[in-house]
């Protein structure tokens, strides 16, 4: 179509160039779509700095365009621009209730990924995952708010004003008129909202029913490949529950919707190798989000605290209560208020574990391939050679029971190299070439009694908020991330590759920023554990929606789960805790 702001759909790209010179004066008088398209065909050949004086809101019409940040050159992280229309006629039924609002803003922000494509503005749009993030608001009366990227252009040193006024003049109106939502396929849209709300009402549903996840039948679990997050397109075998964990639940939309449940407790999952346990594990990782109509798990759920545990060798350990798990070490040092700086896989699975009980999960999900084997089992030739006096380790196959009898913290282990786990499941499924099988009874005939230890709550620490500011030192206010891998925060670089619940970069960034709030806040006051710091943050989130992280930030993050801050905090090497209670 033909937008209403004239022209037709005009794609350009552009070239590099880099110059730093000081800001000049933004352009002053009437700041409107034809002065803005006449000052930049007037820039076309000058210094790239000219960019500057585009700096401010310009008026539309129907949105406001403003731009925020303006690259120093070619090269430089892409400009920032946002755009504000108050009324994109998005009707009430699609913004008044939070889910549907997230969903509907997801759905526009992937349709504008497209119609973006081959154009230098670029919007921040998710995988599989429903996530809220910065880069599209659907806001209250049924308008938008996008944060866009942009590639400035240009020739060598010089502004490509031509192509730059394509871009902002007229593929840019262009995107706003189609994203109109009498322009939008509305049947989708609808849909597509309504695939996240069942996903919700089904999540919702999980501790009333005493369950800790729920795979519904005929979903699909394996990816097209270990880089992909995307189904597996052929050859994938749809998910099939046992008829004895077969539970029925309800949605809104697709009505009565039966699969396999959980339960809470210990389940194991066993089988050979690439027959699908880790697959199934991975789907219950990720099914602490919302996905995508067509991923083939929108209908895996699982309660929104449950946490990846792994071993994580050298990882720092700030004064965390370790000792349900590690006591009487040679050194004499208190496992009650445990440090290290390069902690073992041992003694980093503990910390992982207390750390995610103390964040507040009740629900552990646990793969013996990324585990510390000391810390999981010891058999019995090793215990007689090993005596207890001797070993400070208290293996977690002791634990996992009073972790769930006392605590109501429930643990789904993928198991595939020891059969001791039987002595301590309540329900085993067998996956075999990805169908799975309920075998409980069978590995209780195996199983043999067994002493538990003792599984007190780590105790709750305190943490000095002056050690979680980025405002400090020579990377004042830094916040970036390197790959899915590293968060710079102010001075410090957090390696985050062991957060395997982190399925989006964006939520890298917004972890970085949480970490901010807390302290800008005062969540964190020095005074609230870190469990009641979190949860004074995620009420604030809840309230104010996810723009309230970026307040000064002029780049894209998503919405990361509390489980997620703790960790990155956790791991942040600067943290000081002044008090365990």
């Amino acid at each position: 179509m033909t937008g209403r702001h004239g022209g037709g759909r005009r794609y350009g790209s552009g070239g590099g160039g880099k110059g730093r010179r000081p800001e000049p004066e933004p352009i002053r008088g009437v700041r409107d779509e034809a002065r803005l398209s006449q000052e930049l065909l007037k820039m076309d050949g000058a210094s790239y700095g000219r960019y500057k004086t585009l700096k401010g809101d310009w008026d539309f019409g129907d949105f406001t365009l403003t731009v925020q940040r303006v690259q120093a050159d070619p090269f430089a992280p892409p400009s920032r621009i946002r755009v504000y229309r108050p009324d994109a006629g998005i009707p009430e039924s699609a913004w008044k209730d939070p889910i549907r609002r997230r969903a509907t803003a997801d759905h526009l922000g992937r349709r504008a990924h497209g119609l973006l494509r081959r154009s230098l503005l670029k919007i921040d749009t998710g995988g599989q995952e429903v996530i809220a993030r910065s880069s599209i608001q659907v806001i209250e009366g049924g308008g938008m708010d996008l944060r866009i990227g942009l590639n400035l252009p240009g020739h060598g040193r010089r502004i490509d004003g031509r192509t730059a006024e394509r871009e902002l003049c007229g593929v840019l109106p262009d995107l706003i008129d189609d994203l109109d939502w009498d322009e939008i396929d509305r049947d989708q849209a609808i849909a597509f909202a309504d695939s996240v709300v069942d996903t919700v009402a089904l999540r919702e549903q999980l501790t009333d029913r005493q369950l800790v996840a729920f795979v519904a039948d005929g979903a699909i679990l394996p990816r097209r490949s270990g880089i992909s997050d995307e189904p597996m397109s052929k050859g994938a075998v749809p998910f099939t529950s046992p008829e004895s964990l077969r539970v029925s639940l309800e949605t809104p939309h697709r009505g009565t919707v039966s699969g396999m449940g959980v339960p809470e407790g210990i389940t194991l999952v066993v089988g050979g190798g690439f027959h699908g346990k880790s697959t199934l594990l991975h789907a219950l990782e990720r099914g602490v989000y919302d996905h995508i109509p067509g991923d083939g798990r929108e209908l895996v759920v699982t309660r929104d605290d449950a946490v990846k545990i792994r071993a994580e060798e050298g990882r720092g350990i700030e004064r965390t209560d370790v000792s349900p798990f590690v006591r009487n070490l040679p050194t004499g040092a208190d496992t009650g208020d445990f440090r290290s700086d390069n902690a073992s896989g041992s003694t980093s699975q503990a910390a992982n574990i207390c750390e995610a009980v103390e964040a507040g999960s009740r629900a552990l999900l646990v793969d013996e391939d990324s585990t510390a084997t000391n810390l999981m089992i010891r058999d019995e030739r090793m215990q007689e050679l090993v005596h207890g006096d001797r070993e400070p380790l208290v293996p977690f196959i002791g634990l996992v029971r009073p972790l769930y009898r006392e605590h109501g913290v429930s643990t789904v282990l993928v198991m595939g190299g020891s059969g001791d786990y039987f002595d301590v499941a309540d329900q085993v499924v067998m996956l075999d070439a990805y169908r799975p099988h309920d075998v409980t009874e069978q590995a209780r005939s195996l199983a043999r009694e067994r002493p538990d230890a003792e599984f007190a709550l780590p105790r709750a620490r305190v943490v000095d908020p002056t050690s979680v500011d980025d405002t400090t030192g020579k990377g004042r206010g830094r916040i970036k991330r390197r790959d899915m891998d590293v968060l710079t925060f102010g001075d410090n670089d957090i390696d985050v590759r062991a957060v395997e619940q982190f399925v989006d970069p964006g939520q890298i960034i917004g972890a970085g920023l949480a970490l901010r709030l807390l302290v800008r806040d005062r969540h964190l006051d020095g005074e609230r554990t870190l469990r009641e710091a979190l949860d004074s943050l995620e009420r604030a989130l809840a309230e104010k929606g996810v723009t309230l992280m970026g307040d000064g930030f002029g780049g894209d993050y998503a919405l990361p789960r509390r489980h997620e801050i703790g960790a990155v905090l956790n791991r942040l090497r600067a943290l000081r805790v002044t008090e365990l209670r």
